[in-house]
C-alpha cells in the first residue's frame, strides 16, 4: 500500500510540479524590460502606421502568455506632417497576432480602435494571464500610443487647416454676400415674410447695406473692414426669414422666376448694347464734323490756280502705281495715304485717285493741298461728275435712291425688329461704298489699281503687289476662311434655289480692303456686266443683304487670286483678340468692324497703329477741336 502510495506521488511530482518548475524556470529567465521595450516600439510604430492610414489601431483586448512574431508588414507613404515621418520616409509597423487552439489567424477583428481600456495580445484559451509587470508594459504603451496619436491628429489638422486656406478662393466672401442678397431678395417676394412689416423693413435694410458692402468688388480684398460684420448680421436676418418660410419648393418657384426675369433683362441690354454701338459707329465725331466746315472755308478762300494739284501728268501713267480710295473721311484718307507713302521706297512714284462726295469734296481737296504727302501725287475728285454713273446704267443706284430703300433705312422706330442691325447703317446708301465694281469705268487707261478701304493702314511698301501673276483672275485679295463664319454661307441666302445653284456654302470668303484689281481681265471677262446682273436679281434683297462683300463674292466668284495671309490682317475694328505678332509683320492692318479708331470706342490697344500717323498740330484740326 505504501509503495503504491509512493509511486503515486512520485507520478504526481513528474506530472505536475515538474512542469511548474520548468514554467517558473521561463519566467525567471524571460528579460521583462527588453520585452516591455520592445512590445512598446512594436505597438508604438503599428498605431503610428495606423495613424498615416487615417485611424489609430490596436490589438483586441485578450490574454497571452507568449507574444507571437508578426505576420505582416504595413507600409504608409503619405504622410505629410510628423516628427517621426519627414521626408516621405517609410514606417514599417508589425501587425501583431496569433493563432487560436486550432492554429488559425485571426481575421479582420483583430485590430481595434485605441480605447481607455487595458490592451492585450492574442492568446491561446489554454495560456494563463501574463503577470503584472506585462500589464504594466500595456498601460505604458497606451500612454505612448495616446500621445503619439494625439501629436499626429494635431499636426494632421493643422495640415488641413492650411491646405483648406490655400485653396479658398479669393473672392469667397463676395460669393457669400451675393448669395445672401439673393436669399434675402427671396424672402422679400415671399407672402409670409412680407406680412411681417418689421421683418421686410429689416431684409430691405440689410440689403442695403451689403449691397454698399459689395459696391464695385470682385475680390475679398476689396471688401470695407466690415464686410464679415454686415455679413453675419445678415445671416441672422435670414435665419428669421427662414424660421417664416420653409418652404423649399415656393423658394425654388421665386429663384426659377427671378432667373427668366435676369435672362430677359440681359437680352433687352444686350439689344440696346447693340443698337448704341451701331448708333456710336454711324455718327461723326464733332471735331471730324467740324474739320471739313473749316477746310471747305479755306478752299473758297484761294484762288483758281491754288486750287490745282501739282504732277497731274502722272495720273493715267500705267508705269506707275494707282491706289483707289473712295470715301468722305477726311481724317481717315490722310490717314491711309500717309502710312503708304512712309512706307513706300519711292513715294515719287505713288498716285493716290481718291473719290469723294460732293459735300466733302472741297475740304477734300484743301486737305491734300495743304499737306502733301512727300513727293506722292493726288487726285480728288466729286462721284457727282461721272457722268456715266446714274439710275439707267447702275442698277444699284436705282436701288439705293428708291423710297423703299430709303425708308429701310432710316425708319428708326423699325430697327429693334431687326435682328441684324448692322445692315441698317446708311453708309450703304452711299455710291462711294459701290465704285469698287466701277473700276475701268473710273480709270480707263490703267491697267492695274490697288483698291484701299479708309479704315486700313499700310505697314510696308506695297509695290510688290503690282508684280503678283493674277493667273488670269480679276481680284487678288487674302482669303478669311480659317474663320469658319467666313465662308459664303455666312453672307448669301442657300435657302433660295438661285444661290443654291450656283455656289458652294463652304467656299472661302475673301477681304475687301486691300485688293490687288488686274482691268484688262475685268474688261475682258465683262465683270461689270456680271455685277449688274445679280443686283437685279436680288431687288428685294432676297439673295443676300445689303452691303458690298456679298455681291463682291458672287461677281469675283472663281475669279479671285488668293494673296499670302501676311499682306492683309483684319478685324482690329471688332476683335480685341487679333494676333500681335501677325499685326506686325502685316503689310496692311484693317480696322473693319464698327469700332473705328477715329472713335471714342475703338480698342485701345490697336489705336495706336492708326493715331501715329496723323499730325494733331495741324492747324485746322487743332482749331476746330477748341472751338468744340
Amino acid at each position: 500500500m505504501v509503495t503504491t502510495r509512493s509511486i503515486v506521488i512520485l507520478l504526481l511530482c513528474i506530472t505536475v510540479v515538474t512542469p511548474i518548475l520548468l514554467y517558473t524556470d521561463r519566467l525567471t529567465t524571460f528579460n521583462y524590460s527588453s520585452a516591455q521595450q520592445e512590445f512598446v516600439e512594436d505597438v508604438t510604430t503599428f498605431a503610428v502606421g495606423g495613424v498615416g492610414s487615417g485611424h489609430l489601431n490596436l490589438l483586441p483586448q485578450e490574454t497571452s502568455t507568449i507574444v507571437k512574431e508578426p505576420i505582416g508588414v504595413v507600409y504608409s507613404e503619405n504622410f505629410s506632417n510628423s516628427n517621426n515621418l519627414l521626408r516621405g520616409e517609410r514606417v514599417v509597423s508589425r501587425v501583431l497576432s496569433a493563432t487560436n487552439e486550432e492554429g488559425r489567424v485571426k481575421g479582420e477583428n483583430s485590430i481595434k480602435q485605441v480605447t481607455d481600456e487595458e490592451d492585450a495580445i492574442d492568446a491561446d484559451d489554454n495560456d494563463e494571464k501574463l503577470t503584472k509587470s506585462s500589464n504594466a508594459s500595456d498601460q505604458a504603451s497606451e500612454v505612448i500610443l495616446n500621445k503619439q496619436g494625439k501629436q499626429l491628429i494635431e499636426s494632421s489638422s493643422k495640415v488641413n487647416n492650411i491646405k483648406h486656406s490655400d485653396e479658398t478662393p479669393p473672392d469667397a466672401r463676395v460669393r457669400k454676400l451675393k448669395d445672401q442678397l439673393i436669399q434675402a431678395k427671396v424672402f422679400l417676394s415671399l407672402q409670409a415674410v412680407r406680412n411681417i412689416p418689421h421683418l421686410t423693413r429689416e431684409l430691405r435694410l440689410r440689403v442695403k447695406e451689403v449691397s454698399r458692402t459689395i459696391g464695385e468688388a470682385s475680390k475679398d480684398s476689396d471688401l470695407p473692414r466690415n464686410a464679415n460684420e454686415r455679413m453675419k448680421i445678415m445671416e441672422q436676418s435670414l435665419m428669421k426669414g427662414r424660421q417664416i418660410q420653409d418652404d423649399c419648393g415656393t423658394s425654388v418657384k421665386k429663384l426659377r422666376a427671378m432667373l427668366h426675369s435676369s435672362e430677359d433683362q440681359l437680352r433687352v441690354h444686350k439689344k440696346q448694347t447693340l443698337f448704341l454701338t451701331q448708333l456710336t459707329a454711324k455718327t461723326l465725331p464733332k471735331g471730324l464734323h467740324c474739320l471739313p466746315l473749316r477746310l471747305t472755308t479755306e478752299y473758297y478762300n484761294l484762288n483758281s490756280s491754288q486750287q490745282q494739284f501739282p504732277n497731274q501728268e502722272k495720273l493715267e501713267d500705267p508705269g506707275l502705281y494707282h491706289y483707289a480710295i473712295f470715301s468722305d473721311n477726311i481724317l481717315a484718307t490722310a490717314v491711309v495715304v500717309n502710312s503708304t507713302v512712309a512706307h513706300a521706297k519711292d513715294s515719287s512714284k505713288h498716285v493716290f485717285h481718291i473719290v469723294t462726295d460732293r459735300l466733302n469734296y472741297a475740304a477734300m481737296r484743301m486737305w491734300f493741298l495743304a499737306n502733301l504727302p512727300g513727293k506722292a501725287t493726288v487726285q480728288v475728285q466729286n462721284i457727282e461728275d461721272f457722268a456715266w454713273l446714274n439710275s439707267s446704267y447702275s442698277p444699284v443706284l436705282k436701288q439705293l435712291n428708291s423710297p423703299s430703300m430709303i425708308d429701310y433705312y432710316f425708319k428708326a422706330h423699325r430697327a429693334s425688329s431687326d435682328s441684324n442691325l448692322k445692315f441698317r447703317n446708311p453708309k450703304y446708301l452711299s455710291m462711294l461704298n459701290h465704285l469698287r465694281f466701277y473700276l475701268p469705268e473710273i480709270f480707263p487707261n490703267l491697267k492695274k489699281v490697288l483698291f484701299l478701304d479708309d479704315d486700313v493702314i499700310v505697314q510696308k511698301d506695297l509695290t510688290g503687289l503690282w508684280s503678283i501673276n493674277l493667273k488670269g483672275n480679276v481680284n487678288g485679295a487674302v482669303e478669311t476662311c480659317t474663320e469658319s463664319f467666313h465662308r459664303f454661307d455666312r453672307y448669301l441666302n442657300f435657302s433660295n434655289p438661285l444661290i443654291a445653284k450656283n455656289f458652294d456654302p463652304r467656299a472661302c470668303g475673301w477681304a475687301y480692303g486691300m485688293n490687288v484689281f488686274d482691268l484688262v481681265e475685268w474688261k475682258k471677262q465683262n465683270i461689270t456686266e456680271v455685277y449688274h446682273n445679280w443686283q437685279k436679281l436680288n431687288h428685294n434683297r432676297q439673295l443676300w443683304k445689303l452691303g458690298t462683300l456679298p455681291p463682291g463674292l458672287i461677281t469675283f466668284w472663281k475669279r479671285t487670286f488668293p494673296l499670302n495671309r501676311s499682306w492683309h490682317v483684319l478685324g482690329l475694328g471688332y476683335n480685341p483678340n487679333v494676333n500681335l505678332k501677325d499685326i506686325e509683320r502685316a503689310a496692311v492692318i484693317h480696322y473693319n468692324g464698327n469700332i473705328k479708331p477715329w472713335l471714342e470706342i475703338s480698342i485701345p490697344k490697336f489705336r495706336g497703329y492708326w493715331s501715329k500717323y496723323v499730325d494733331y498740330n495741324i492747324v485746322y484740326l487743332r482749331e476746330c477741336n477748341i472751338n468744340q
